[in-house]
C-alpha cells in the first residue's frame, strides 16, 4: 500500500521559534548561575517589541541581563539588518518576571517518610502526558518527512550565514511529503520552501539556488526523480518576514519541535522550561526509551506515553505501542521499561544530566535526532542491556 505524509520544518528566524531560542537562552542563562532554579519563561514578539514574561524561583533571576541576551539572540539568529523589518539594536526589550508560586513550589518538592526520616523527592512539575517516538527508516530513528524537513531549514540558514546565497533573510519554512510503501519510505513526492528574501531578487534566481544548492544537496539523489515536485516561495514573494510579518510565541511550534506529526504529542511545549517541568523532560525521557528499544532491536517503531499528576514522583501510568513491528509484545517490552528505566522527575534530570545550560541549541531545527548535537536523551547507552534481556525471551516467554 503507498501513501504519502508530510511533515515542516521553519528556521531559527521564523517569529515563533525566535522567542523559542530567547526563552531558552534566559533558561540556559538561570541554569548557568542556579543549576536548580525552577523557570518557566515565556516570549511573545512582534514589529519592534519582544516582551519576555514568566516565574522565577528565587533567586534565579540574581545577575541576569535578560535584555542583553534578548537582543544578543536577535542578532545571533540574523535579525541585524534593518532590511528584514526586526533589528537587535533597536527593537525594544519589555520583561515582566516574578517568582514562582509557593502552591506549586511545595507540590514539586515534597518530604517523604523514608526509613523512618524524611526525605525531600521531587515531584513532577504539572500533571501531563508525554509521548516518545523512534523508527528505524532513517539513521538518526527520526521519520524521513521531519528529518528531511530539518536539514532543508539547516541548510537555508547555513548557505545565508556564510553567504552562499546573501539575498536571504532569516524567516523560512520547508516541508517535505514522503512516498511510503508498505510502511517504508521510497521517494520523496513533493518539497515546498519559502524563504524571506531582498525585494530586488527576483523569482527565478530563488527558484534555481534553492533547488540547486539547497534542496538537491540536502536530499539523497536515490529519493528523487522525474515526477518529485519543487514548490518554491509559492506565493512568488517573501520580503516581509520575522515578527514584522507574524507575531511570534513560545511554544507554538511543538510539532516541529518532536516528530512532524508522525507521532502523537502530549501537548506541552518545550522552550523556557526548566526540568522539572515534564513536558519537557518526561518528553526527553520518552524518546530515550523508545529509542533505545528500537536501536536494540526490540522494535522497527515505537511510541511510548509517560503520564504524571503534579507534585507526584512516579508516573501514573507507562504505555508502548510498537505497531506490531516488535520482535516482543508490548506487554514484555512496558516489563523491560520498567526494569531498566526509571521515570521519576528526579531520576530523569540526574541520569540524563539536565540541570545544565544545554537549552537553547535545541529551540530550533528539532529537539530529536541531532547528530549535530551531544544531547543526552539521544544516546543509546540502554541497547546493550536490552539486548541480553531480549536475548532471555522468546515469543514473549522465558528460554
Amino acid at each position: 500500500m503507498k501513501k504519502l505524509f508530510t511533515s515542516e520544518s521553519v528556521t531559527e528566524g521564523h517569529p515563533d521559534k525566535l522567542c523559542d531560542q530567547i526563552a531558552d537562552a534566559v533558561l540556559d542563562a538561570i541554569i548557568r548561575k542556579k543549576p536548580d532554579a525552577r523557570v518557566a519563561c515565556e516570549v511573545f514578539a512582534t514589529t519592534g517589541v519582544v516582551f519576555i514574561m514568566g516565574e522565577v524561583s528565587d533567586g534565579g533571576m540574581n545577575g541576569i541581563d535578560i535584555e542583553t541576551i534578548a537582543r544578543d539572540t536577535i542578532r545571533e539568529i540574523g535579525y541585524s539588518d534593518h532590511r528584514f523589518g526586526f533589528d537587535a539594536d533597536t527593537v525594544a526589550v519589555i520583561t515582566a518576571i516574578h517568582g514562582q508560586s509557593p502552591d506549586i513550589a511545595q507540590g514539586v518538592t515534597r518530604a517523604l517518610e523514608v526509613g523512618g526520616g524524611k526525605k525531600r523527592e521531587l515531584g513532577a512539575g504539572d500533571q501531563g502526558m508525554v509521548f516518545g517516538y523512534a523508527s528505524d527508516e532513517t539513521e538518526e530513528l527520526m521519520p524521513m518527512p521531519i528529518y528531511l524537513a530539518h536539514a532543508l531549514t539547516k541548510k537555508l540558514a547555513l548557505v545565508r550565514k556564510n553567504g552562499t546565497i546573501p539575498y536571504l533573510g532569516p524567516d523560512g519554512k520547508a516541508q517535505v511529503s514522503v512516498e511510503y510503501e508498505d510502511d517504508k519510505p521510497v521517494r520523496v513526492d513533493t518539497v515546498v520552501i519559502s524563504t524571506q528574501h531582498l525585494p530586488e531578487t527576483d523569482h527565478a534566481t530563488i527558484e534555481k539556488d534553492m533547488i540547486g544548492q539547497v534542496i538537491r544537496e540536502v536530499i539523497p539523489e536515490q529519493l528523487m526523480d522525474e515526477n518529485t515536485k519543487y514548490l518554491i516561495n509559492p506565493t512568488g514573494r517573501f520580503v516581509i518576514g520575522g515578527p514584522q510579518g507574524d507575531t511570534g510565541l513560545t511554544g507554538r511550534k511543538i510539532v516541529v519541535d518532536t516528530y512532524g506529526g508522525f507521532a502523537r504529542h502530549g501537548g506541552g511545549a518545550f522552550s523556557g522550561k526548566d526540568p522539572t517541568k515534564v513536558d519537557r523532560s518526561a518528553a526527553y525521557a520518552a524518546r530515550y526509551v523508545a529509542k533505545n528499544l528500537v536501536a536494540a532491536g526490540i522494535a522497527h517503531r515505537c511510541e511510548i506515553q509517560i503520564a504524571y499528576a503534579i507534585g507526584v514522583a512516579r508516573p501514573v501510568s507507562v504505555s508502548v505501542n510498537t505497531f506490531g513491528t516488535g520482535t516482543i509484545s508490548d506487554e514484555k517490552v512496558l516489563e523491560l521499561i520498567d526494569t531498566y528505566f526509571d521515570l521519576r522527575p528526579s531520576s530523569i534530570i540526574n541520569g540524563l544530566g539536565l540541570r545544565k545550560p544545554i537549552y537553547r541549541q535545541t529551540a530550533a531545527y528539532g529537539h530529536f535526532g541531532r547528530k549535530d548535537l551531544q544531547l543526552p536523551w539521544e544516546w543509546t547507552d540502554k541497547v546493550t542491556v536490552l539486548r541480553n534481556a531480549l536475548a532471555k525471551t522468546e515469543d514473549g516467554k522465558e528460554k
